[in-house]
């Protein structure tokens, strides 16, 4: 009977081992190769942080999440004495921007200065006492109510935003609609800036389309390839505000067909698709008509002052996008070009952690350049 049961159990017993044997080897195996893949990627990650820093690209860390590049000396300066009570910086820098008739330039540092204004307007104040009708201190004060709106507001969804936010966002931007027409009638012939602030106000308010369209066609007599007015109107005329997918993509269209070279007006279809982009695939992003559209902002980029205001911006864009197409020299020329500040509207202020993201975009492509030139090399 002993030896039946031997007989008859052995192999079985043999077998178990062997398949016991089987998996412990395929166990080890995977650890080793787990082990090694491990290895190789942290070799890859010390490799590219290496030639990260060797082109003096900066970490997360020291990336400035609040701007998309460096402000002007005389902005910094301007803005450091309105905090300090001292609005005669200020005013002196508007003035210089009606006199050189630099719109795009008046309106960014309106945009800069009205925040300041907004936390604290005791020196536009001061201002608007020494000055009753200046007209760049009557359009400080009426952007500054905007982004005062906006401030009570709060920046969270409708749902997280208490009945009393929205009351008082609502009773501002009504205040910054007499403000801003006040604005109009001082500003200098051909200024577009209350214009452009207006349209702020007509999001927020959810004003009808007819008004936007009786708000563009004075700006656009005055500036008709205006930047920030475009962007502005843009955003209206997106689904999350006031219009839909298709009234803003016709828009940017339209926009980005009638400005001549560099006036940056070739970005607007680029924004239009972001802001409508809800798909989990890039394919959406490597379709012929977005290498055009891409392809035209680098040339429109080339074509642009250097010392526009907004030039910035676009290249952030232009760089998320150049990323996407996996056009990785292109996209690392953006990347360099902006390095040092992750806080442009678009993109990155719409992710979680815009600095970890714009160098993770930015660290790939020095890893893909740097492949790909150690493989012409070899």
């Amino acid at each position: 009977m002993v030896i039946i049961l031997w007989v008859v159990l052995t192999p079985l017993v043999l077998g178990v081992l062997a398949l016991g044997l089987y998996f412990l080897k395929a166990i080890v195996q995977g650890t080793i190769e787990g082990l090694r893949s491990g290895t190789e990627d942290e070799v890859a990650a010390e490799e590219t942080a290496a030639r990260v820093a060797a082109l003096g690209l900066l970490p997360p860390e020291r990336q400035n999440t609040e701007l998309p590049a460096p402000l002007q000396p005389a902005l910094t300066v301007a803005m450091a004495a309105a905090r300090a009570g001292d609005w005669q910086p200020a005013a002196d820098l508007l003035d210089a921007t009606a006199a050189e008739r630099d719109w795009e330039l008046r309106t960014h540092f309106c945009e800069q200065l009205a925040d300041v204004a907004a936390d604290d307007d005791t020196w536009l104040l001061s201002w608007e006492s020494a000055r009753p009708d200046d007209p760049a201190a009557a359009l400080l004060r009426a952007r500054s109510t905007v982004v005062l709106a906006w401030k009570v507001r709060g920046a969270k969804g409708a749902q997280y935003t208490t009945q009393e936010q929205f009351e008082g966002f609502r009773r501002t931007l009504l205040r910054s609609r007499e403000e801003h027409t006040r604005a109009a009638a001082l500003a200098p012939e051909g200024d577009p800036a209350p214009y452009v602030g207006a349209i702020w106000t007509a999001i927020g308010l959810g004003l009808p389309h007819e008004e936007l369209r009786r708000i563009w066609k004075e700006l656009t007599s005055r500036a008709p390839y205006h930047y920030e007015a475009h962007f502005s109107a843009l955003q209206y005329w997106c689904a999350k505000w006031r219009g839909s997918e298709a009234l803003a993509r016709a828009f940017a269209v339209r926009a980005a067909a009638e400005a001549p070279a560099g006036t940056l007006m070739s970005v607007f279809p680029l924004i239009a698709h972001f802001e409508h982009d809800d798909s989990d695939s890039a394919d959406v992003d490597r379709t012929p008509e977005m290498y055009a559209t891409v392809d035209a902002v680098l040339a429109d980029v080339a074509a642009a002052d250097p010392d526009h205001p907004r030039l910035p911006e676009v290249r952030h864009l232009l760089a998320y996008y150049l990323y996407l197409q996996e056009r990785w020299d292109e996209a690392l020329e953006q990347f360099r070009r902006v390095d040092g500040h992750a806080g442009a509207f678009l993109p990155w202020r719409y992710r979680g952690n815009a600095a970890e993201e714009f160098c993770r975009m930015r660290d790939e492509c020095v890893a893909q350049v740097s492949d790909a030139q150690a493989g012409k090399a070899g």
